[in-house]
């Protein structure tokens, strides 16, 4: 099922999308409680970002699931949340132009299953299968599995400071600079660079060092059980991924990240324009 509008409610009005209705929006901000913390002109905001998203974007239900009105609001608001500071004060939903490769959002009833092919050092083949929760397309859609969805910022799943939602719309900022590498395109005067260079310089001495420090930390945990670090174990396979991951902590938990990774934190505060913690 394809929905280019989720009901009556969300036809344009004035060239403008109406807002999402009252107790659709405050039943998404009881399910989120990440979103719920959010000071009240914050949410106004989300909410008329998501308004707008919903406008913009078509959802297809897979393998028979029936996408909701509930369902596609709570992808839009958390879709939202890393683009809240981003926009105009009078404008936010310009900052949807982040967004603006594609329109469609697959939603699954569970995990997906891709099939996938690697090739090794003497060339040969291999074919595997890859369990997925989500998964965000060079230029394409976005795919993402309703109970992964339903679960963020839980203990279900991949834990307290997940959401599959952000990490795979953080990766489509991270593709908005080409492919998907840990590097998105930085705002102008990025914490005090001069130049563009500067600024990639200044995000580069702080990834880094930090991914290398992590992978290390899931390298002991695995082979000489040392205590786990706290992020998901799967930000270790990449940089990309560690960029995502580190996202999902900062809007999920963002005091605890702040802790686990201050120059992380900082640099993600710098990036999103947020106030300093």
């Amino acid at each position: 099922m394809v929905l280019k509008t989720l009901t009556r409610w969300l036809r344009r009005a004035a060239g403008n999308p109406a807002p999402i209705p009252d107790g659709l929006w405050l039943a998404t901000l009881v399910q989120y409680p990440f979103l719920a913390r959010l000071a009240w002109p914050e949410q106004a905001r989300l909410r008329r970002l998501a308004a707008h998203f919903l406008d913009q974007k078509e959802f297809t239900g897979a393998h028979g699931l029936q996408v909701t009105d509930a369902m596609a609001v709570a992808v839009a608001a958390q879709a939202c949340l890393p683009l809240l500071h981003l926009g105009p004060p009078d404008a936010p939903e310009d900052a949807l132009g982040w967004y603006g490769d594609f329109v469609g959002i697959v939603m699954h009833p569970d995990d997906a299953v891709a099939r996938r092919q690697v090739m090794d050092e003497a060339g040969v083949v291999h074919h595997y299968d890859e369990v997925l929760a989500g998964e965000a397309m060079q230029r394409g859609p976005v795919m993402l599995s309703w109970p992964a969805v339903q679960d963020a910022g839980t203990d279900a799943g991949m834990g307290a400071g997940s959401s599959v939602v952000i990490h795979e719309f953080v990766h489509k900022m991270d593709m908005q600079a080409g492919g998907a590498d840990g590097a998105p395109p930085l705002p102008r005067g990025f914490m005090g660079a001069r130049t563009a260079r500067e600024a990639a310089a200044r995000w580069a001495a702080t990834w880094a060092p930090a991914y290398e420090d992590f992978r290390e930390q899931v390298v002991r945990a695995e082979r000489f059980g040392t205590p786990a670090p706290w992020l998901d174990a799967y930000a270790a396979t990449a940089p990309a991924e560690f960029f995502a991951v580190a996202c999902e902590a900062h809007f999920v938990d963002p005091e605890r990240f702040a802790r686990e990774f201050p120059a992380l934190g900082a640099a993600l505060r710098a990036f999103f324009k947020q106030k300093a913690a």
